[in-house]
């Protein structure tokens, strides 16, 4: 007999499976729904002029007064930086630790918002409780400080929610993962837990933070001029080494990027990061400095086209320009997808004289993601009933599925979802029982979910064949062409190097025109759809390209 609704966990991944990004997931009991993470993820290439990427969020939207708050299980991009969109959606509670809401405050004072939210800071193994959740922050270590995963003390059991995890055994911080918590839940007996896959497919154990502050320590030392570093802004631990390594070497210390500078002072204002005020300069400050006394931190270690290592990179930084001696390090791992950008980045700046220091030369980057053991480790732990793989492209949440039977969870009990899969779960039982609303919306400037498939296409097609803008100005009452019709070309060929395919386009939208009139055609969506017919063929046939054609009639 099935079970009753009430009897049942709904659990709905709004994002982040099966993808690198915008990770969140909503819980939901009878009247209540509380929600895990809302991120962001950055649009690939094929998605022109697309700024971020952010949830749909249509279910909470829909169930509005149901959604008690966000709980956020730390600081990165994919975890919070939806929130300040959401938020202008469903406005309700955002629960985290001390520096994961103060990174959130300072997105939601970019959005003018902060005023109009509530924050809450919560410590770990602290309880926040509902009617038919107790929801639990458990300390983990990450590449970012306060990094927790979340327990669900529901009416059906517990689930476990890991968040971004790794076991380090030598944290920068000294906060340890909190492995006994873990233990007890264990024994208390865990329905279902969901882990983060992103490193799944990697042997062994992660590395920990520490043997990057090795690496960097030797090459301080052996700098000769300025140290460039560039890591991942939120990288707070790996700041922090590279400060304790420019102090121990004499170096003042400047960073560049807006991002990295807000994140030092939320992390240097909260006590996640220890610099001393005099030894931090402003970049307009370098110069009076020798170079063997500068370190510079800034973001740009994926290769981003506006972010400060690409403009020190073109010569068109404001304050920085490589100089000859220049060590610069790279102490990031490219993203999948960013592999040809960050190769160009290291040759531009080899091409001008920097002596870059990169992952397949040094051991300047560890991952902030739990390895296969890691993962065997937190499985045996907690000895889940349920397991659901989260946090990663598909074939890392197939890898992640197939380690965890290997750890005794059955094959019946483990389920790769879908964005949007409405998955029940009881006592006894988890099956998908439906879709949400669910997907990407698009962000553009300050258009958020106005560009759509349409546009997209019309985006591809300008940036690959170009346009074709066609005037014509016609006396309808006389049926006659006054002028033109005139041929501006963009982006499909230069004009005066191409007379005579101009000529013949010409042409043929001369004889268009008059054939509509001839007979009696002068509604201009017709005439338009004739010339963007008869131009296209022509221009295909003689070119083997698709650019867009615009027709634009002028009524005299």
């Amino acid at each position: 007999m099935p079970l009753k609704n009430k009897d049942k966990l709904k659990i709905i991944p709004l994002g982040g499976l099966g993808e690198i990004g915008k990770n969140i997931t909503a819980f939901e009991y009878n009247d209540e729904i509380i929600v895990i993470d809302c991120g962001l993820s950055f649009p690939d290439e094929d998605l022109y002029g697309i700024d971020i990427i952010i949830p749909d969020v249509t279910y909470l939207i829909n169930n509005k007064e149901k959604v008690k708050g966000f709980f956020i299980t730390h600081g990165h991009e994919d975890h919070i930086g939806g929130l300040p969109y959401i938020l202008k959606q469903i406005n309700v509670p955002i629960y985290g630790t001390k520096l994961t809401l103060g990174l959130v405050k300072t997105k939601l004072e970019e959005h003018k918002m902060v005023n109009d939210c509530i924050l809450n800071v919560v410590k770990v193994d602290e309880f926040i409780k509902f009617k038919n959740f107790k929801i639990e922050f458990i300390k983990t270590n990450h590449s970012i400080p306060d990094s927790c995963s979340i327990s669900l003390h529901t009416p059906v059991g517990i689930v476990v929610h890991s968040g971004d995890f790794k076991i380090d055994f030598t944290p920068i911080d000294g906060e340890f993962i909190n492995l006994q918590r873990y233990a007890e839940l264990g024994k208390k007996g865990v329905l279902l837990l969901m882990a983060d896959s992103t490193n799944a497919l990697h042997k062994g154990y992660t590395m920990s933070e520490k043997t990057v502050g090795e690496t960097l320590e030797n090459l301080f030392r052996k700098a000769t001029g300025r140290v460039i570093v560039s890591t991942f802004a939120s990288n707070v631990h790996r700041l922090q080494q590279i400060s304790d390594c420019s102090i121990k070497n004499g170096r003042k210390i400047a960073f560049s990027g807006r991002s990295m500078e807000n994140i030092c002072k939320v992390a240097i204002e909260l006590g996640y990061l220890f610099i001393p005020e005099e030894m931090m300069i402003g970049l307009d400050e370098i110069k009076n400095y020798p170079n063997d006394k500068i370190t510079i931190v800034t973001t740009g270690s994926q290769g981003e086209s506006m972010a400060g290592l690409s403009r020190i990179a073109a010569s068109t930084h404001k304050y920085i320009q490589i100089e000859k001696g220049d060590m610069v390090i790279i102490s990031a791992t490219p993203i999948p997808g960013n592999e040809k950008a960050v190769s160009n980045l290291i040759n531009d700046l080899t091409a001008k004289g920097a002596d870059v220091i990169y992952k397949a030369i040094e051991d300047i980057h560890v991952s902030g993601h739990a390895c296969e053991q890691e993962l065997r480790v937190i499985q045996a732990i907690l000895k889940p009933k349920f397991f659901i793989p989260v946090h990663g492209e598909y074939k890392h949440l197939i890898t992640h599925a197939k380690i965890a039977n290997s750890m005794g969870v059955d094959k019946s009990n483990t389920f790769i979802l879908e964005t949007g899969d409405i998955f029940e779960l009881s006592k006894k039982e988890g099956r998908v029982v439906g879709k949400a609303p669910a997907g990407r919306v698009l962000v553009d400037g300050l258009g958020v979910g106005d560009v759509g498939s349409m546009v997209l296409r019309d985006r591809k097609n300008l940036a690959e064949d170009g346009l074709i803008t066609v005037v014509v100005a016609i006396d309808i009452r006389n049926k006659i062409i006054l002028s033109g019709p005139d041929i501006v070309s963009r982006g499909f060929v230069y004009v005066r190097g191409s007379e005579e395919l101009i000529k013949d386009v010409k042409s043929i939208v001369t004889k268009v025109v008059e054939n509509c009139l001839d007979n009696n055609i002068t509604q201009w969506a017709e005439i338009k759809n004739r010339i963007r017919r008869e131009v296209d063929n022509f221009v295909y046939t003689k070119m083997k390209r698709k650019p867009m054609i615009l027709p634009v009639i002028v009524e005299i």
